[in-house]
């Protein structure tokens, strides 16, 4: 035998407090992914994703390295993963979602395609 158990069986042990702990954790990791981390929970390799944007596979990689780029490039990935990028702003009395970035978007996509029709 390999000496692996399952987490279950490991964590069977654990006090409520603490269950309730690890599970608010795991919550809250799933919430926060660096880009590569996205990619992968939704099954895409850099190949897959560089095809969508159509950009080669080096794009990717490097786009997923950046600690800082524009709006516009971060959209296209989460879009080019079949989602849609929301910004909110989080304050103590509450969260407002910033919409002009949005706006932006739609805006510069149908310049886009007005200037190549």
């Amino acid at each position: 035998m390999s000496g692996r158990r399952p987490l279950t069986e490991l964590t069977n042990k654990f006090s409520p407090r603490r269950k309730a702990r690890v599970t608010a954790r795991i919550a809250e990791l799933k919430t926060e992914m660096v880009l590569a981390e996205l990619r992968q929970a939704r099954e895409r390799s850099q190949e897959q994703l560089a095809r969508k944007l159509k950009v080669n596979q080096p794009a990717v990689a490097k786009l997923e390295k950046r600690a800082d780029m524009y709006v516009s490039n971060l959209r296209r990935y989460v879009e080019a993963l079949g989602g849609k990028l929301e910004i909110t702003a989080r304050f103590p009395e509450g969260a407002v979602v910033i919409a002009n970035f949005s706006e932006i978007g739609k805006a510069s996509r149908k310049r886009r395609e007005v200037t190549s029709a």
